[in-house]
């Protein structure tokens, strides 16, 4: 099966990525892309895109790019995010690249971008190590 496709319909069985509206766009060994539409329930009250849609769209981004470097099942094992501006525009844009991976996990780095006026602007910067799931025990 296609890598995007299959990363599509585990976006689609995840509630909260359905929830907010996440699009994976791109899932391949080079990188990730995950889109999110910005609309009022995801701003804060001063406007911005709440920090946790934008932390989400990073730690969702890196473990999918760890998952397409590993080859199997992952889940985030740590991340890190530096906001460096609030996010205000119209689309938040998730790009994550793998950049060592081992047998068990993949360090991951991700730049989290708002779409304002059809500009891309940098609003988040993040790293992560993403864990291979151990293989699931037979059921007898």
């Amino acid at each position: 099966m296609d890598m995007l496709l299959r990363g599509q319909q585990v976006l689609e069985s995840q509630p909260f990525s359905k929830l907010i509206g996440a699009v994976l766009t791109r899932f391949d060994p080079e990188g990730t892309e995950l889109r999110i539409p910005i609309k009022d329930a995801l701003r804060q009250q001063h406007g911005f895109v709440h920090g946790g849609v934008v932390s989400y769209a990073a730690d969702n981004a890196l473990t999918y790019a760890g998952g397409a470097a590993l080859g199997a099942a992952v889940v985030t094992s740590e991340y890190k995010i530096n906001y460096v501006r609030p996010a205000i525009g119209q689309e938040i844009i998730a790009r994550a690249t793998a950049v060592h991976a081992g047998k068990s996990q993949a360090v991951c780095r991700c730049d989290v971008f708002v779409v304002n006026q059809g500009k891309e602007i940098l609003c988040a910067v993040a790293q992560g190590t993403i864990a291979r799931l151990p293989a699931a025990p037979s059921v007898e």
